[in-house]
């Protein structure tokens, strides 16, 4: 699969942002495919029972995007931020929703021997991890965005330094420490 054009994606998603109705139309093709993959990096970290696939992931993220029409697109990044943070409410939601049909029922959770298994394919329980991401962004907003940027939006450091508008130096501080923060809390 190639890779569509950056600035061709920014180019659509500001045309949507100004008010041209075929620019969704059109971009939603360029990005579909690393849509798809994002969403199979999520569920590959799922418990292998998960009903919702992929597609259906995606479908659902598209579903929530069009509503956005508040958004001001800075570029493709920005784009595939906002979706991950719209698919972990996905996942945060549909996890919810079967714990709660089994009436209080607990998901298999893992603790953490090194954080730096958020990125790896090892199975976690969303919603211990969104309970945690929660907490963090009441003591620090930045590294919870971070977090979430790097799980959930797949992106690098440089990536999500560039969303965040901070330097990589930074990004690379709060990542670390928030990995630190987080092991604790998905140790207890």
């Amino acid at each position: 699969m190639v890779e569509p054009n950056p600035q061709h994606v920014t180019k659509l998603l500001v045309d949507w942002c100004e008010g041209d109705p075929n620019a969704l139309e059109r971009l939603m093709p360029l990005v579909m495919e690393q849509l798809k993959a994002q969403a199979r990096r999520y569920l590959d970290r799922e418990r292998s029972d998960h009903t919702l696939q992929a597609t259906a992931l995606v479908n659902e993220a598209y579903l929530r995007l069009v509503d956005q029409s508040k958004v001001r697109w800075q570029n493709r990044t920005h784009f595939f931020a906002v979706c991950a943070q719209m698919m972990r409410r996905i996942l945060v939601d549909h996890a919810r929703n079967r714990k709660a049909q089994k009436r209080g029922g607990t998901g298999k959770k893992l603790s953490f021997d090194d954080l730096s298994g958020l990125l790896s394919d090892k199975q976690v329980d969303i919603v211990a991890l969104d309970d945690a991401l929660s907490e963090l962004a009441k003591i620090d907003a930045r590294q919870a965005r971070v977090v979430e940027l790097r799980f959930f939006g797949g992106l690098g450091i440089e990536e999500a330094a560039e969303v965040m508008d901070i330097s990589r130096a930074t990004a690379n501080r709060e990542w670390a420490m928030a990995r630190a923060w987080l092991h604790t809390q998905m140790a207890e």
